[in-house]
């Protein structure tokens, strides 16, 4: 007799273990509704990236409550960032004054997605599921019923059927691309190249250096450690990797001189740097029948002004509602129509797409500064400190400000859908 691939079911089976994906998780269970999360990786041996943390998405945390656990990870919080020009410190603005919160976190993700797929856990409906890589999306008459997936642990081949699909699995998804869905991304003039350095390597919990050698983002994350960030142009970083980690480490110490002992000790090899392709944009399609998309699986933010977090718990937020209001619409056992999932993307594409545009004009001007050109540094120094004395006060960057650090108050956890409250 032929192998018989097991079935499983769920109501809802959630495709990655990311922000969007174990925000959702960790709402539908605790609403009744029976869902599984797949995550190719484990937890522990996922290198993430996204450290920041808006206080749209605070606030969200503190109705889905859970902020209080949240708040004793080991963590940073911003309420004024700074740019530092040429040794000169200008403090842009403070986040207080666009937001009832006032500050933004910094912490690493690890931690924060197993604080929630441990609450998750407490209902009974959800099931995490690690090592479990999905392979495909399973379809009928052209409606997503659930996925094929493999046991990374025995290697026996999965499938979960379900009346929801949620694709939370990232920039490259494999859902999204098994429902052969255009990622809409945009092309970009600049890579980020991502490093960690000890805590106390840093000043500032949140920082940007702009110096003779380029544009350096500090981030702290806590007691432990900071990620660093430095912008390159689109396609250059191989150049960089082949002139030596020894003279990457010198331009990096022109940038920031105190930095040069850390940078010895601990950026020992481009083995300890990852690179990452800014190229923001937008899905084609958000929903089908059984099929919804999440977070970067959706949209792909720019780490300029780190929104991809704030977005993703967003995203989840809505859908959650969303889902709920589907069930107890549509009885049975097919899969959820496009059309009781459509308000989802209804709702949230507009603040994407604002965001992401507004993200490309940051990128544009980070490019006049990254790429090589012959205006001195004594002149472009005068221009970037006059642009951020004036800038801030200008009415097009506060709305900006606003719409990165802002309430958001249209989106707001449905807690009437809880079965615990």
């Amino acid at each position: 007799m032929d192998d018989v691939t097991p079935t499983d079911h769920a109501d809802v089976v959630v495709v990655g273990a990311g922000p969007a994906g174990c925000v959702l998780a960790y709402l539908l269970a605790r609403s009744g509704v029976d869902v599984t999360l797949l995550e190719r990786h484990d937890l522990r041996n996922r290198e993430f990236r996204g450290y920041g943390w808006q206080p749209a998405a605070i606030r969200l945390f503190e109705e889905m409550d859970l902020l209080d656990a949240v708040l004793e990870l080991d963590h940073d919080t911003v309420r004024r960032p700074t740019v530092e020009v040429y040794d000169d410190e200008h403090e842009v603005f403070d986040i207080g004054e666009f937001s009832s919160v006032g500050y933004t976190l910094l912490l690493e993700q690890e931690p924060l997605l197993r604080l929630l797929v441990a609450r998750a856990a407490e209902y009974d409906g959800f099931e995490f599921r690690p090592h479990t890589p999905v392979t495909d999306l399973l379809t009928e008459d052209g409606r997503a019923v659930g996925v094929h997936a493999r046991d990374g642990e025995t290697g026996a081949d999965v499938t979960v059927r379900s009346r929801l699909v949620v694709a939370a699995d990232g920039r490259f998804s494999t859902v999204r691309a098994a429902a052969d869905i255009d990622p809409g991304l945009f092309d970009s003039s600049l890579d980020l190249v991502w490093f960690k350095l000890p805590r106390e390597a840093v000043d500032e919990a949140a920082q940007a250096r702009i110096g003779s050698g380029g544009v350096l983002l500090y981030f702290g994350l806590g007691s432990r450690e900071a990620q660093l960030g430095w912008f390159v142009s689109q396609g250059t970083y191989p150049d960089l990797r082949e002139r030596g980690i020894e003279r990457f480490r010198k331009r990096l110490a022109r940038v920031d001189p105190s930095l040069g002992p850390y940078l010895r000790d601990h950026l020992r090899s481009f083995e300890d740097c990852s690179l990452l392709h800014i190229a923001p944009g937008s899905s084609e399609e958000w929903v089908r029948d059984g099929l919804a998309l999440v977070g970067d699986a959706a949209h792909v933010a720019s780490p300029i002004g780190a929104q991809g977090n704030a977005l993703a718990v967003a995203d989840s937020v809505v859908l959650h509602g969303v889902v709920c209001d589907a069930f107890a619409r549509h009885d049975g056992d097919g899969p959820l129509p496009a059309t009781a999932l459509r308000r989802f993307e209804t709702a949230r594409r507009p603040t994407v797409d604002r965001t992401v545009r507004s993200q490309r004009r940051g990128e544009r001007v980070l490019t006049t500064l990254v790429r090589n050109h012959p205006v001195p540094d004594r002149v472009r120094a005068l221009v970037v400190r006059a642009a951020l004395a004036v800038g801030p006060r200008l009415p097009p960057v506060r709305r900006t400000a606003r719409r990165f650090f802002g309430d958001v108050p249209d989106v707001r956890v449905e807690r009437a859908r809880f079965v615990d409250t």
